[in-house]
């Protein structure tokens, strides 16, 4: 149970709570002008900042992290379990810490934790804190995602900054039903985890449609593509790995690569050199051979019976002359046929070398460049390595695209097929937890009929839907706002009560004035009277703020608020009559 709120700031207005009915009212003060309003007495920000003590979420709007309240301390005295009393104590400037008295935290033992010894505290985080509520107050132990301490919580103090009020099972106007009911569930002793089954698939289906937009945006599609299409790539992508990893395989790794290519190279150049040498020296061997040719004796037998034609007689000193000149003509030919012999011979020789030189030359390459086919460098089989890893990472994104690629095909199949299942064995679980679903029924029922009559219809309507657990609490009526808030009254109880009565919630129930809005006066006066007796019943604690006229119409009914009205009396004076003392 809550005992006290309070700040450090001497102005704040403290607030005292005791075991059953608490009523903070705010009252119009009699020369208050018609303008003035009680909106900003307090009374919303007093659960806002049982909320912010309870480890609420803290944005840039919450009521503790406004400038004017940011370095006020604000603290709440509770009961808990295994400890007389709990402070807690947290600040809008360092909205992550909260600390609190004694230390509860799992370091602790019982026995030290009961001791209660003076300045025993501890600073703990917001998320560790609330897993302590969780784990003292809900009694939640474990893995239990899709219940939170915070959602349940929300039911058990509804905000109407949060829209709380709209609707009986939901806390704020955009939560999801199934996240809604699945803490309902809990609650009520229903198969939690059963209808949390509705809020995976929920979201599944949302990541499936988000997906299924992506694959029709030309460019986000690439991500995933069709199955088609990576059916084919794949097969591309594999037969190129297999090529590369047969030619590793039968890869060998030749020692001194780089010299054996440098050697090959080098009888390449020189086979190259031959050839051009040989090119010149036919050329030189062509025209030797039309010297030796042209290198012949003249025929001088027609140069005497010309001079005789002519009647010129040589004498036998121009005979002997002549025969000299031509036995000099004879030596000069015969030693330029030698010369030209010589040379032809060794050109032969020298490209008889060469074909020799590059027979073995070629036989030297073809050894070489075997070496150099049959294996590698130590380099060139690292680059095949990693070129067939580029590949394999390739091929296995591929698969991974081709894997989701179906499963989005198939996603929608077997939603539907999990959603029936589903659907199907919550209704079961419901047929067997028949007696937690007619406890639930019978409590709400005689809460709304304590309200309205016993000829009322009223009933809580319980079931397995196709999206969610269905939880439609009912009373039949037209349909006016102030029965809808006693729908949501006799839910809240409903709901309190049975989570207090087997240990899965805490002892209290807080409700804003802004529930009672438009209820008519008999039901008001029944609702505060039926919380009085309950709380009284069930040992447990229900606290809710008014403005004076809303409970005098309660009061005019015949119900006495006098025994429940609570610390601090709020008013509309503009200077200090507000929770806070001071407007801002």
């Amino acid at each position: 149970m809550l005992r006290r709120l309070n700040a450090d700031d001497p102005r704040f207005k403290g607030a005292v709570f005791t075991p059953g009915l608490n009523l903070v009212v705010a009252d119009r003060l009699r020369g208050s002008a018609s303008t003035d309003s009680r909106n900003s007495a307090g009374k919303s920000s007093l659960i806002e900042l049982i909320h912010f003590l309870l480890g609420g979420r803290v944005t840039k709007t919450s009521l503790a992290a406004k400038k004017p309240l940011r370095e006020i301390t604000f603290s709440l005295e509770m009961t808990w379990p295994d400890v007389d009393f709990l402070t807690v104590l947290r600040t809008g400037s360092r909205p992550n810490i909260v600390r609190i008295a004694p230390d509860i935290t799992d370091t602790r033992s019982i026995e030290q934790i009961t001791l209660g010894l003076e300045g025993d505290s501890a600073d703990v985080s917001v998320d560790e804190w609330n897993r302590l509520i969780e784990r003292d107050l809900f009694h939640l132990t474990g893995d239990h995602d899709g219940v939170s301490g915070r959602t349940m919580l929300s039911f058990l103090a509804r905000r109407a900054s949060s829209h709380g009020f709209n609707e009986a099972t939901r806390t704020h106007a955009r939560q999801a039903e199934a996240d809604a009911t699945t803490n309902l569930a809990y609650l009520l002793g229903l198969d939690w985890q059963l209808a949390n089954g509705y809020r995976e698939l929920a979201a599944r289906k949302a990541t499936r449609t988000q997906l299924r937009k992506a694959v029709n945006d030309p460019v986000w599609g690439r991500i995933v593509g069709s199955i088609a299409d990576l059916r084919g790539q794949i097969a591309l992508a594999q037969d190129q790995v297999d090529r590369l990893r047969a030619q590793i395989a039968e890869f060998q790794v030749v020692p001194e690569y780089e010299r054996v290519k440098e050697q090959a190279d080098e009888v390449a150049r020189r086979i190259k050199q031959l050839s051009q040498d040989d090119v010149i020296d036919r050329d030189n061997l062509e025209e030797l051979q039309q010297a030796i040719s042209e290198a012949s004796d003249v025929d001088t037998g027609y140069l005497e019976p010309a001079y005789e034609e002519l009647g010129v007689i040589l004498s036998d000193q121009v005979r002997r002359r002549f025969a000299e000149v031509q036995t000099f003509h004879h030596s000069v030919v015969r030693n330029r046929r030698r010369f030209l012999d010589a040379e032809v011979t060794e050109i032969s020789e020298r490209l008889e070398a060469r074909r020799a030189e590059r027979s073995r030359l070629g036989e030297e390459q073809a050894r070489l460049l075997r070496v150099l086919n049959d294996g590698g460098a130590l380099e060139a089989l690292t680059a095949l390595q990693q070129a067939m890893a580029r590949e394999q990472a390739t091929l296995e994104a591929l698969k991974h695209r081709y894997d989701a690629a179906q499963t989005l095909e198939a996603s929608a199949r077997q939603i539907t097929t999990q959603r029936l299942q589903l659907q199907q064995a919550v209704s079961t679980d419901l047929d067997e937890r028949f007696e937690h679903t007619t406890e639930a029924t019978l409590l709400f029922s005689q809460y709304a009929q304590r309200l309205y009559g016993q000829g009322r219809e009223a009933y809580l309507a319980i079931e397995a839907g196709p999206n969610s657990l269905q939880i439609r609490p009912h009373i039949h009526s037209d349909d006016s706002r102030g029965i809808s808030s006693m729908v949501i009254f006799c839910f809240d109880l409903t709901v309190a009560v049975l989570a207090h009565r087997h240990g899965r919630g805490p002892d209290f129930l807080i409700h804003d004035s802004h529930l009672f809005d438009g209820v008519d006066d008999r039901q008001l006066a029944a609702a505060l009277q039926l919380a009085a007796d309950v709380t009284d019943e069930e040992g447990m604690q229900y606290i809710a703020t008014f403005n004076s006229d809303d409970l005098d119409k309660a009061v005019r009914q015949g119900f006495d608020a006098s025994p429940y009205l609570r610390e601090p009396h709020l008013t509309d004076r503009l200077d200090d009559g507000g929770l806070f003392g001071f407007r801002f």
